[in-house]
């Protein structure tokens, strides 16, 4: 949602902006270069391998970007990972199901990053207890980092600097074959995967999430909570480098001349509002392929598993030249969702007692950079 409403903003208000504050105090780039130096930084000058590792996993995929985890290092050789309570998502994400799939995501990296220094990540889930229906202040994993001449490295840690979620549209002469869909579906190891490049099928499917989308943007509960966490320009992004950034002159130029009012975001009567949605549902119509994740339940230890599966196939794709991006809509479990979720389950054929985790669309979209991200220290609830 953040690139598609950037595109927007840019080609709408790019001309009022030149005509407001001139051309060329914006020539030089607004990009928020701080808030990316963790992913220049990683496994840089850190004596102690949690650092080390840490500094890797923090750059993990998760929902709205909103970085929840929290290491607590109090306990020398030992990590014990928590969830950042108001980092979590409880319009659209009411039962943390997102937010702990990021926390997998998270402790994957990890254990890859300390494989790949000779260290075997021995991980206790839920040491206290599983937190339901919500997380809570218990612990989400206990981490001793073991050294173990036998641990091998993972191939799919070479492409974490380089992974993204690329939310900008796809390339439409360019089809994912299944060969390329079948190497990256192959790179889960607990979950269940499913897969389609079939025209028809990815037509259904890109029509049943944008209906979801749209049931998103239209439901003023949910749209809020991502309008709330929208960082516009360099300043707020590095002020606050989590939630959904829109950086780039055009942006920053807006809002400084009080032409980019959140109010106007979430209005469905503003000009704002009506003019974002062909361009909203550009990625949408741009998908070439799907994937999907499934676990046989919904624990936390299983959507931990799913988040640390999640990972491992936007890595695989990285290494397949090929994007991609989530489309969690649909999976969401608030109320005015649950047409499209039910319609997504029977589009996907999800079994009774099955739980879909994640759908992505994949395409080859261009070039971005890494999202922003808080430095790790601010990451480490007690040393």
């Amino acid at each position: 949602m953040a690139t598609a409403r950037r595109k927007f903003l840019q080609v709408v208000g790019g001309g009022f902006v030149l005509a407001a504050i001139g051309a060329g105090v914006w020539i030089s780039s607004r990009d928020p270069i701080a808030a990316r130096r963790p992913w220049q930084g990683a496994g840089r000058d850190e004596a102690d391998i949690r650092r080390k590792v840490l500094s890797f996993a923090i750059l993990a995929p998760n929902p709205h970007n909103r970085q929840p985890w929290l290491a607590d290092l109090s306990v020398d050789g030992e990590i014990t990972l928590y969830c950042q309570a108001d980092r979590r998502l409880p319009q659209t994400d009411p039962f943390n199901r997102q937010i702990t799939i990021g926390l997998g995501c998270f402790l994957e990296l990890l254990a890859q990053a300390a494989a790949e220094d000779g260290y075997r990540a021995d991980i206790s889930l839920f040491p206290k207890g599983e937190p339901q229906p919500l997380l809570d202040d218990r612990p989400v994993a206990h981490v001793r980092l073991v050294w173990d001449e036998a641990v091998a490295p993972d191939s799919l840690f070479a492409h974490v600097l380089t992974r993204r979620s690329n939310k900008e549209p796809y390339a439409l002469d360019r089809p994912v074959d299944s060969g390329a869909l079948g190497r990256i579906a192959a790179a889960a190891r607990i979950s269940t995967t499913g897969h389609t490049n079939d025209p028809s099928q990815v037509e259904t499917l890109r029509r049943i999430a944008w209906e979801a989308n749209r049931t998103e943007l239209d439901t003023p509960h949910a749209l809020k909570e991502s309008i709330d966490l929208i960082r516009i320009g360099r300043a707020e992004i590095e002020a606050n480098p989590d939630g959904i950034d829109l950086s780039g002159p055009f942006l920053e130029g807006l809002s400084l001349a009080g032409l980019l009012p959140r109010a106007e975001m979430i209005d469905a009567a503003s000009p704002t509002f009506q003019r974002q949605i062909p361009i909203l549902k550009e990625p949408f119509d741009t998908a070439m392929a799907f994937l999907w994740l499934k676990t046989n339940g919904n624990s936390r230890a299983d959507q931990i598993a799913a988040g640390r599966d999640y990972v491992r196939l936007n890595l695989a794709a990285t290494a397949q030249g090929v994007s991609m991006h989530p489309f969690s809509q649909a999976l969401q479990e608030f109320a005015e969702m649950r047409p499209h979720f039910a319609a997504m389950r029977a589009a996907l054929a999800i079994g009774e007692g099955e739980t879909l985790q994640m759908f992505v669309r994949l395409g080859y979209g261009p070039a971005i950079k890494g999202a922003p991200r808080w430095p790790l220290e601010n990451r480490i609830r007690s040393a």
